[in-house]
């Protein structure tokens, strides 16, 4: 057990009790733990294995190479579209997690197989970026701003063009634009700070 995951666990608002329950099961593994993005985390051999975290609806156990396991339960979720590797199984209380205890040791005993044979997940080459001449003209709107752009990293340039290409009206791209464009100008990307 680690200091700082007790304290991470005494200091949570939301889903405690879920997150101790995954801690016990977690533990019981024999993984390593740490605490890594401010959140549980379990490795072997300093290599990433799983992650205890919590969502607004739903807390959840990740797998960091969860695209290699085999799912007979069907209930491993890559939790955006965009994900390669990871896959988590989600939880709204801690009775879904008692209930699936069996479930996750063999999941968890699985993800340790793989980790053991030094298994990596194969990520698809991005394709060439094409930016929607829609957020195109937008860009251009703002003085300086597209040439700021276009200076971006490929990963950068991708996660803005996801970021605004989400946008369901007009008005909510160019808000976005708009809030972007100082972290654009200091070529940043969205979720850097």
């Amino acid at each position: 057990m680690n200091r700082k995951v007790d304290i991470y666990l005494s200091k949570a608002t939301q889903w405690r009790e879920e997150f101790t329950e995954l801690r016990k099961i977690a533990l019981a593994s024999g993984l390593t733990e740490d605490l890594k993005w401010g959140h549980p985390c379990y490795t072997l051999n300093n290599g990433n294995v799983i992650l205890i975290h919590g969502f607004k609806h739903y807390c959840a156990i990740a797998f960091f190479k969860g695209a290699l396991m085999k799912d007979p339960e069907r209930i491993l979720i890559a939790q955006t579209e965009n994900v390669q590797s990871s896959r988590q199984i989600r939880f709204t209380n801690v009775a879904e997690i008692r209930k699936t205890k069996t479930v996750l040791k063999t999941y968890i005993a699985q993800a340790i197989k793989i980790e053991e044979a030094g298994l990596k997940v194969e990520f698809k080459k991005p394709a060439d970026l094409v930016i929607p001449k829609d957020i195109q003209a937008k860009l251009k709107k703002i003085p300086g701003l597209a040439t700021a752009f276009k200076k971006l990293t490929p990963g950068r340039k991708r996660a803005y063009v996801l970021h605004f290409s989400s946008a369901k009206q007009e008005k909510t791209l160019e808000a976005r634009i708009a809030k972007s464009a100082p972290k654009i100008f200091e070529a940043k990307g969205p979720n850097e700070y």
